[in-house]
């Protein structure tokens, strides 16, 4: 993205009451471009198992950690896929065979960060996204499709659940808002405060999520305003002005 693209896009404010939340809503059926009578679109799936395989060999990784699953989650393994939706693409590794497997686990989360930001591959419109997770690590997820074993290992059914939009919209306004403020004192030139703030606002946001999902599920709201913030790009607003903050914070301008 060019810098005057850049420029537009912190700067853009989404009105809370235009926030889109129907995305949220179940569909009759899966999304029928990935699945052929319940199982995953053959092609589709030699496609997403290679990119997975290609990426873990660039990890260069000790010869014994090997691939334990991939899997497909996330909203296109269910019925409340979208025009938004992501392709979740989730590579299981046996974390207890890594030497040091907190700060493998950072490397890991660098590389797929630097991986997704690079590329930009799409299978019928939508994105792929990468993610390394550990094969003990808890997953919550309507629907869970191994890809290495072509079958589901948790299959999704539809649900009779009342979405509480109004706290949705409440509460994503106010994170959206806090969002836009950081934009605010990047753009005053408040490097440092931006960088740290946005830092905060980051966990602040992993965690509000995390808790959500152990409480209530794919369905409370916590996890739902994520989706929100990640579906209108102020996740990638966020992330992108941790990048900058720094950016600009540790660089020493030259004199003419």
């Amino acid at each position: 993205m060019k810098s005057n693209a850049w420029q537009e896009f912190l700067e853009e404010l989404v009105d809370p009451n235009e926030i889109n939340v129907v995305s949220l809503n179940q569909k009759d059926t899966l999304n029928l471009d990935f699945w052929k009578r319940d199982e995953l679109d053959s092609k589709i799936g030699e496609v997403l198992y290679s990119i997975a395989k290609k990426f873990f060999q660039s990890l260069k990784l000790d010869p014994a950690i090997k691939i334990v699953d991939v899997i497909l989650t996330g909203s296109l393994a269910s019925f409340n896929w979208s025009s938004a939706s992501d392709i979740d693409l989730h590579i299981l590794l046996d974390f207890s065979k890594l030497s040091d497997p907190e700060l493998v686990e950072d490397y890991f989360r660098q590389k797929t960060s630097n991986w997704n930001h690079k590329h930009k591959i799409l299978i019928k419109g939508f994105e792929v996204e990468l993610y390394i997770q550990s094969s003990t690590e808890p997953h919550y997820a309507l629907g869970v499709y191994s890809i290495k074993d072509d079958r589901w290992i948790k299959k999704p059914s539809k649900f009779n659940v009342k979405i509480d939009y109004n706290s949705v919209r409440k509460k994503a306004a106010g994170l959206m808002e806090r969002i836009d403020n950081i934009y605010d004192e990047f753009a005053e030139g408040k490097y440092k405060k931006a960088k740290k703030l946005s830092d905060r606002l980051m966990e602040k946001i992993r965690k509000y999520r995390r808790g959500g999902l152990e409480k209530d599920g794919i369905y409370s709201v916590e996890n739902l305003v994520f989706k929100v913030l990640r579906r209108n790009d102020y996740l990638q607003k966020l992330s992108s002005l941790r990048i900058m903050s720094y950016d600009k914070s540790m660089s020493i301008n030259g004199s003419h």
